[in-house]
């Protein structure tokens, strides 16, 4: 093959790519003390308790600081209480709020009229007004009512309701003649014994706290009852029974109620007739002795008796 010669000069050459310009030393730097200042703030701004003081505690304390510098002022808290006050007592004068009459279900008449004297209210009054709590309370320390609720129902009724003590025994005591409930509780006075002649009656020393054993005599006295006139407590410790004709049945401090039922056996039965006999008191005191008193009529009749049937007296 046959080679082609060429010049030098005739060869092209491609141009250089142009060079980066160097940077220009005369160019003023940024200043290093505001990055400083911007790092910091952004570094603050990553922490949760200064963000959070930041959007919660500062504004609560502005607000508090204006509310307090406010309050301050007399005048300013003066206005502030006038205006509560108005705004309270227009909210409880409104007629949805107004209480108009007392209704009492469940009381006696008389019990009634105690409740009406213990709470006086003035109708009509707002139910702000009224504080249930310690009227309740003053009803409750009433002695004829075990238990009390107080309530206010729709139509602006102020409702009693009462549960009130049954009367189960008379109690003659120092202030007179009681109604007691079974208990032992106080009901109420009562002007006669004939007014609830089908209560059984006490009396003696601390009669009152012994009722439920008083009661029990009672529900097995009942062939004896048309004789009864009440159970007398002797000692704070025991019972008598008093019977018409001035006799007395004597009863233990211990088994009482089994001691009358034994009497009462006795005063049955057609051989023996016990109670029906001149007698004063049967002595039950000490079980394993009992003991007959009789009356002084008796005793002499009894001793003639026997005098007679040995042949040392006579008949007259």
């Amino acid at each position: 093959m046959r080679q082609i010669m060429r010049h030098p000069q005739d060869i092209e050459v491609a141009p250089e790519p142009p060079r980066p310009e160097a940077p220009d030393l005369g160019m003023a730097r940024l200043d290093p003390t505001a990055s400083r200042l911007k790092y910091r703030i952004e570094r603050l701004m990553l922490t949760p308790l200064f963000r959070f003081s930041l959007r919660v505690v500062l504004p609560a304390a502005l607000v508090f600081g204006g509310v307090s510098g406010w309050f301050a002022v007399e005048a300013n808290r003066e206005a502030f209480n006038l205006m509560v006050t108005d705004v309270r007592s227009a909210v409880q004068n409104r007629p949805e709020f107004q209480v108009k009459v007392m209704a009492i279900d469940g009381a006696s008449a008389p019990v009634a009229e105690a409740i009406r004297a213990e709470i006086p209210v003035t109708f009509p009054i707002s139910s702000f007004d009224l504080d249930l709590g310690v009227m309740q309370a003053k009803v409750a320390a009433l002695s004829p009512v075990r238990n009390v609720e107080l309530r206010i129902r729709q139509g602006g009724v102020l409702q009693v309701d009462v549960d009130e003590r049954d009367p189960a025994i008379l109690w003659r005591g120092p202030d007179g003649l009681l109604q007691l409930d079974d208990s032992g509780m106080r009901v109420g006075p009562i002007a006669a014994r004939g007014d609830r002649p089908d209560l059984p009656i006490i009396a003696g020393e601390a009669a009152e706290d012994a009722v439920d054993e008083a009661l029990q005599l009672w529900e097995v006295s009942d062939p004896i009852k048309t004789r009864l006139r009440g159970f007398e407590r002797i000692g704070a410790r025991r019972w008598d029974v008093v019977l018409d004709r001035d006799q007395r049945i004597m009863l233990p401090e211990k088994g009482a109620v089994q001691a009358l039922e034994r009497v009462i056996a006795m005063a049955m039965a057609p051989q023996v007739d016990l109670l029906a006999r001149d007698l004063l008191a049967v002595d039950l005191r000490l079980p394993r002795r009992p003991v007959i008193r009789m009356s002084e009529q008796a005793t002499q009749q009894m001793w003639r008796i026997k005098l007679i049937e040995a042949g040392l007296g006579t008949g007259n």
